[in-house]
């Protein structure tokens, strides 16, 4: 296959996974909206007598409940489809490149990565945290920022630039994306916490299926706790290490490394406050979303309100000098094209 043909298929490929995820998320919207249904059997309606009064007692389960388990599942399984076309795209943007190359040579290549491992995330704490809940908020996450990639982030492919065909690349990107999923995951929980915190604990409807306060402020930490060593890893080994190889130096004071050590800063304090101090519940939970929003600015905002940041490559020419870098999140290094 010519490189241009695997460029149209990964083109292909991302907008099919688009449709399948926004299907995704209709799916699970409907499996929402069919838990406000009374779980009712049809044919297990029993009648006894009070008095003079006939009472008809609800047995429960029935049919709405089977129609809600199967809207799950087929949620389930058009994610999993549509994550293995988004990794179609990935693949097919990597050999249109001549020489082929990791699909993370521009903005709209990390944003396409970082949204596939988003999604993977999903799947695979999917049955260990029981995250099924979670299906329309990461769904509706992926799908808009896909959009987003798409429409204003499109680049053609190009090869990447000397100073980024280093192993390292690989080693530190895939360490710093890994860990901004699962920081992803670990803080949407944090939010969903808080929100029920506000609230209050439903009994009915789809807002029952949402965990409990305990169980969320649970899951969320230990999340976070698999997600700081790995980011740990990305920010204060690798990209130091890489950075040495391409500057001779390993810490530049640059705005994109500044800001990935301050995201590193506060999930340290994050984690130290939970097994030091006690904190659980509300203090965690806003001290968690401080970290995304650090983490997200790190990967969004550096690059297109930093003037002087040599990891910006949204737009402009790439920068020529040697990238290789500490802290990174996905969308941390110049441009390839």
């Amino acid at each position: 296959m010519t490189n241009a043909g695997w460029e149209t298929l990964s083109n292909q490929a991302i907008g099919a996974a688009g449709v399948v995820y926004f299907l995704a998320l209709l799916v699970h919207l409907a499996e929402w909206a069919s838990l406000r249904q009374p779980r009712v059997a049809r044919t297990g309606v029993e009648s006894q007598a009070a008095g003079d009064v006939l009472v008809e007692v609800e047995t429960g389960g029935g049919e709405p409940s089977q129609r809600t388990e199967f809207l799950g599942r087929l949620g389930v399984l058009l994610t999993v489809v549509a994550v293995a076309g988004h990794f179609v795209a990935l693949l097919g943007r990597g050999m249109a490149a001549d020489p082929n190359r990791v699909p993370w040579g521009n903005m709209y290549e990390f944003t396409v990565s970082g949204t596939f491992v988003v999604a993977l995330m999903y799947l695979v704490l999917l049955r260990r945290y029981s995250l099924q809940w979670m299906a329309p908020i990461v769904l509706g996450f992926v799908t808009a920022t896909l959009m987003v990639a798409v429409i204003w982030l499109h680049d053609e492919v190009a090869p990447l630039t000397e100073a980024l065909n280093s192993y390292w690349l690989v080693i530190h990107v895939v360490s710093a994306v890994i860990a901004t999923g699962a920081f992803t995951i670990g803080g949407i929980l944090s939010i969903v916490y808080l929100v029920k915190l506000r609230t209050g604990e439903a009994t009915s409807g789809p807002m029952a299926r949402i965990p409990s306060l305990a169980v969320l402020d649970r899951t969320a930490y230990r999340i976070h706790a698999f997600a700081f060593p790995v980011w740990t890893f990305a920010v204060l080994i690798t990209g130091p290490i890489w950075a040495h190889e391409a500057w001779s130096r390993y810490w530049n004071w640059d705005p994109k490394e500044v800001w990935a050590f301050i995201t590193w800063v506060v999930y340290a304090a994050y984690l130290h406050a939970r097994a030091t101090a006690g904190w659980k519940g509300r203090n965690a939970a806003v001290l968690a979303c401080v970290g995304l929003a650090t983490l997200w600015f790190n990967f969004i905002g550096i690059n297109y309100f930093s003037t002087s940041s040599q990891h910006s490559y949204a737009g402009g020419e790439p920068d020529a000098r040697p990238v290789a870098v500490a802290p990174a999140v996905p969308g941390d290094l110049p441009s390839g094209g």
